[in-house]
């Protein structure tokens, strides 16, 4: 794997972005490493000056300037990390923006009711089967107009190319593009429930896409039981796998032991399409259940899962290879909730909503950096911190952690820096605590923001 280093990281992600001007994309990478040190802050917080605050907002307001110019660096060298792995996981999903609290903001939509006022953001995140996130490889913002408001109940009657979850298919065909590009590399799209979807799985065969998707509706199979969960309950168990469930709220993170059944199916087309002519589609379903839950855990709460894939399944390992995969997919809602609570982009103040979306762009990738920063300490945590911290920020980190002023001669590992990065953020580091989480190292990495400035002021040369 290539690791991100941040010496260059601003520069490394968006170097390449095409903005009309190179002052521009000057001006972009200066405004990500200012994100970049401290994602946490305010607009006027993270610039140097007034000035600085005014030259972020005349970036951010200029029309001249899209969002996908300034996301399309950072596609390109998400490639160039996809390519060094043999699989990856292009996870997608949904999250609304809620700017109800700035009135004054114009453009925007409606989202939950009529009173709520934002933008929708459907991210599609690539991710390692060891859930370390290499980047974003496609990314929609759309506005919902308030005179769509209540014609939900319409959706079945319109083409999925006018409704929202043509974001699925969207995403699909950017994936394909990329597969497209890297041969040795696997890129199977995972999507939840909301991607059960019967032009997406037509859409996943014509283009020869790998897709592995949650099941939400009974469908019609052509089998002797005549619906989807019917038949895969008729399977034979192969196997039982244990899973880790995220924490949830109040709940803590637990162990689940899933009961495997695995089956090639056969599904039919929606009934309410039939005058289309629509083929039948061969996919492999497999049904994971806890049939068994713990205590405290209601029945309700219990995992049941039923995937479809293009891919073949024919042995209990390969089905429970395809599981893991599906876990992957809390990593995209690790990343939405850093990019709200962490990058606060619900907080930022514009004019106009096409302001917010050039924002986002950038946040979007800042956000990126915090969970990148945050797993790749789990997953190689023997790797030099200076692959991913430059020599004055571990060594102001070293020195005040340890109370010294003498640096050591050689890096810490990235598994010590990065508990250390946690440890500023409020990370306790008890025994059972485990690794520090997104929401210490973003807050940690505020803090080291401000120590190794003071440490550049103290140990620079004198001019």
């Amino acid at each position: 794997m290539d690791i991100v280093e941040t010496q260059n990281w601003a520069e490394q992600e968006f170097g390449n972005a095409d903005l009309g001007d190179q002052r521009r994309t000057k001006r972009l990478i200066q405004l990500a490493e200012q994100r970049g040190d401290q994602p946490h802050a305010s607009f006027s917080q993270s610039c140097e000056d007034a000035a600085s605050t005014k030259a972020a907002y005349r970036f951010y307001e200029n029309e001249a300037i899209q969002p996908v110019a300034i996301l399309s660096s950072h596609y390109e060298t998400t490639q160039g990390r996809m390519s060094q792995e043999s699989v990856v996981l292009a996870v997608q999903d949904t999250t609304q923006l809620d700017y109800t609290h700035h009135p004054a903001t114009e453009g925007l939509g409606v989202l939950q009711t009529k009173k709520q006022h934002g933008m929708l953001l459907h991210t599609t995140l690539a991710v390692t089967p060891q859930r370390v996130p290499l980047g974003l490889i496609n990314q929609q913002t759309w506005i919902r107009p308030v005179q769509d408001f209540g014609k939900k109940h319409q959706r079945k009657n319109r083409p999925t190319s006018e409704k929202e979850s043509q974001k699925w298919l969207t995403s699909l065909e950017a994936t394909e593009k990329i597969q497209q590009e890297l041969a040795n590399t696997k890129i199977v799209s995972v999507g939840d429930r909301e991607a059960d979807i019967y032009d997406l799985f037509a859409l996943s065969e014509k283009l020869g896409q790998s897709l592995l998707v949650r099941a939400a509706w009974d469908r019609r199979v052509e089998h002797p039981e005549n619906y989807l969960w019917a038949f895969m309950e008729s399977r034979e168990v192969s196997g039982t796998l244990t899973v880790t469930v995220p924490r949830k709220g109040n709940q803590p993170a637990r162990q689940a032991e899933l009961t495997v059944r695995f089956a090639r199916v056969t599904i039919r087309p929606p009934r309410s399409r039939a005058s289309e002519g629509l083929e039948p589609i061969v996919l492999w379903g497999i049904l994971a259940c806890e049939e068994n839950p713990p205590g405290g855990v209601k029945a309700t709460e219990a995992i049941s899962w039923l995937l479809l894939t293009k891919e073949s399944v024919n042995t209990f390992q390969e089905a429970c290879e395809k599981l893991q995969w599906y876990t992957c997919r809390w990593v995209i809602e690790i990343y939405h909730k850093v990019l709200k609570d962490g990058c606060r982009v619900e907080e930022r103040q514009f004019e106009e909503a096409e302001n917010i979306e050039r924002y986002l762009a950038l946040d979007s990738v800042v956000a990126w950096r915090v969970l990148y920063l945050t797993m790749i300490g789990r997953q190689m945590p023997d790797l030099p911190c200076s692959a991913v911290l430059e020599a004055h920020e571990w060594q102001a980190l070293y020195c005040f952690i340890h109370k010294t002023s003498t640096p050591p001669e050689q890096p810490p590992s990235l598994r010590q820096a990065t508990r250390w990065i946690g440890k500023l953020g409020g990370f306790m580091g008890r025994k059972g605590d485990g690794e520090p989480g997104v929401t210490v190292i973003w807050r940690g990495l505020q803090r080291l923001y401000d120590i190794s400035e003071t440490w550049l002021i103290f140990h620079s040369s004198p001019p």
